[in-house]
Formats: C-alpha cells, sequence, structure tokens
C-alpha cells in the first residue's frame, strides 16, 4: 500500500477521533477558560508546592501526562509560595531549589526527594542547607547546586514563576493546588474526569486543550 492510499485511509479516523473529543469535552465541566490570550508555545503548566500532600499523591499522574505530551508541547512544574504551613521566604527557596532541579538535569527525582522529606519522613526544611542535603543525598553535585542558586538564570526563572503565580491567583484561576492550565488559557477540572478511567481520560483532555486553538 503506498503512502498516498495509506494517508487517505487514515484521514476519516483522524476526523473521527477529533470530532470525538469535542463531543466528551466541554467548557463549564471539564475545563474552563481563565485567559483570552494563549502562550506562544504549547505548555502545560503544573502549579504545585512540595508541602501539599494531595501534589504529593498526584505524582505518577504527572509524570505520565509529561511523558504522554505530543511533539512541541512542553510541561512546566510552577511552584507556588501561598500555603500557610512554611514561611513565604522558604516557600520562594524551593522554588528556586525545583529550578536548580531541572538545571541539573533530575528534576523528577530531585523534587520527588523534597516531596519524601516532608511527607514520608515527616521532616522540615528550615533553610537552604536543608535542600542541598536532599539533592546530595540523592546524587546531585553540592557545588553547582550551591552555584546554580545564586545564579541570574535561577533567580530570573524563580520570578518568572511568581510572577504567573500572582497572575493566575489575581484572575481567580489559581486557589489551590494542584493546578493544571493548558497553554495559558484553560484550567482543567479533574473532578469531572471519569473516575474509572482517570489517567487516560486526563492525558486525552490535556491534548485536546492543547490543540484547541490551533
Amino acid at each position: 500500500m503506498n503512502k498516498l492510499l495509506k494517508s487517505l485511509l487514515l484521514m476519516p479516523l483522524l476526523v473521527l477521533s477529533v470530532g470525538a473529543a469535542a463531543a466528551q469535552y466541554t467548557e463549564g465541566v471539564q475545563y474552563t477558560k481563565v485567559n483570552e490570550t494563549v502562550t506562544k508555545k504549547k505548555e502545560v503548566r503544573e502549579y504545585f508546592s512540595v508541602y501539599c500532600g494531595h501534589c504529593f499523591k498526584s505524582e505518577p499522574l504527572m509524570h505520565g501526562i509529561k511523558k504522554s505530551l505530543p511533539e512541541g508541547a512542553s510541561f512546566k512544574r510552577n511552584h507556588v509560595d501561598f500555603l500557610r504551613v512554611a514561611s513565604p521566604k522558604i516557600q520562594q527557596m524551593i522554588t528556586k531549589a525545583t529550578v536548580v532541579a531541572e538545571q541539573l538535569g533530575d528534576a523528577d527525582k530531585l523534587i520527588g526527594a523534597v516531596f519524601n522529606y516532608i511527607h514520608v519522613q515527616k521532616s522540615v526544611i528550615t533553610s537552604e542547607k536543608d535542600i542541598r542535603n536532599i539533592f546530595v543525598l540523592n546524587g546531585a553535585d553540592g557545588d553547582k547546586f550551591d552555584k546554580l542558586m545564586k545564579s541570574f538564570s535561577v533567580n530570573s526563572q524563580a520570578k518568572s514563576m511568581k510572577k504567573h503565580q500572582d497572575n493566575m491567583s489575581a484572575k481567580r484561576a489559581l486557589t489551590g493546588v494542584p493546578t493544571i492550565i493548558v497553554n495559558g488559557k484553560y484550567k482543567i477540572d479533574a473532578t469531572k474526569l471519569d473516575r474509572n478511567n482517570f489517567e487516560q481520560d486526563y492525558q486525552n483532555l490535556v491534548k485536546y486543550l492543547l490543540e484547541l486553538d490551533s
């Protein structure tokens, strides 16, 4: 079968799948529009906190979403500083550390270790040294950690996260965590997804929203 014929045979299936998704997901039910404009590049942004127990339990789900994203779409983690379980200063320091984890190239493992330190070991982060120790115990280079925590790029990205957080909070789109916003425009309501096929339904909705304004 030549490529042209194969493409023609696949086209009805593609139209059917897009139509099925459109029928399955409804604005105001599974998602809400929180902005009029979309991001320049396709993205899924997770607003989360290492102090949030639900965020901790959602880690496997988020890893699955990240792996399932189509080519050209990125998964961005946006740590927030408004939970009352720790001071804003400590939470902002952890925000910087999540950026460092990304730059070190092992974010899932390192952020996961911080979650584990708080929720499993029931330990308290009181200083940058505590975070450094967590990172080093999980394979990170301590000297690189120190340099990155002071670097312009890390501080700039941390400020950018804060700006995203404040922007969505002002729009009342961000009132708790975890919150997923796709392309800076659509907020997912996970409570309206299929509980019997939750992870797959979540991934399908993310993919649908990524293409909604294309």
